[in-house]
């Protein structure tokens, strides 16, 4: 084989590996681009969530002590979930008071907040529900309230939501790792400085006696629509 041989040979091998580093470069730019994506859902159904269960613990429609816990605990959800004090001036005002009052516009001479575990809080605020939800003849009085079949449903399906939009982003997360694991991007390092992504861990089982949101119309206690 001549030397021109050769050189169109190791070119061609050149550009046919140049050509496979920068397809998983770009597609593991793209997956690193849906998991921010998607995790940018996942916050913000946790945080409409909690919402919904805080203005459900403020209508009053719940028992005192489920009130104050679930108001708590959806608090906490909504702080860890949430810096900005437009979301906080939405909830109702009795849960400020829990919370110890609408907190001010971060002062950026200060230094910034300790991380919150964010699948700790939002696992508390489930049991939490799960625990004043617990009754199905409960929940369907509630729903019979003025307002009530409205704050339900909205949890609910604030809820059913949450959980589909944290399944696709764990699912997101896992292709990812897939992706990293691969020669091409270890050998390469095509992640460049990237930190490996995480999936997001935490309690969200569903409380039977909500009932799910395509099941509301069936649910016990409601009117039929049509009728």
């Amino acid at each position: 084989m001549s030397w021109s041989e050769i050189v169109v040979v190791v070119g061609a091998v050149v550009l046919v590996v140049g050509w496979r580093l920068w397809v998983s470069a770009s597609r593991l730019d793209r997956l690193h681009r849906k998991v921010a994506s998607s995790r940018a859902v996942v916050d913000a159904q946790l945080l409409r969530r909690a919402s919904a269960a805080a203005n459900l613990a403020a209508s009053g429609l719940m028992d005192p002590v489920s009130s104050l816990l679930v108001g708590e605990a959806a608090w906490a959800a909504v702080a860890a979930g949430s810096s900005s004090v437009e979301t906080f001036a939405q909830l109702p005002a009795q849960l400020a008071e829990l919370g110890g009052g609408v907190p001010d516009a971060p002062d950026p001479e200060c230094p910034p907040r300790a991380p919150v575990d964010v699948g700790l809080v939002e696992s508390e605020l489930s049991s939490t529900l799960r625990a004043a939800l617990d009754d199905a003849q409960e929940v369907t009085e509630m729903r019979a309230e003025l307002g009530g079949d409205e704050l339900v449903s909205a949890l609910a399906d604030a809820w059913y939501r949450a959980q589909l939009a944290r399944r696709f982003h764990n699912e997101a997360v896992a292709q990812t790792q897939r992706v990293r694991r691969g020669w091409p991007v270890r050998a390469f390092r095509l992640a460049g400085r990237a930190p490996v992504p995480q999936t997001l861990e935490l309690d969200d089982a569903w409380p039977q006696a909500l009932g799910r949101p395509g099941q509301l119309a069936d649910a016990p206690g409601r009117a039929d629509p049509a009728v």
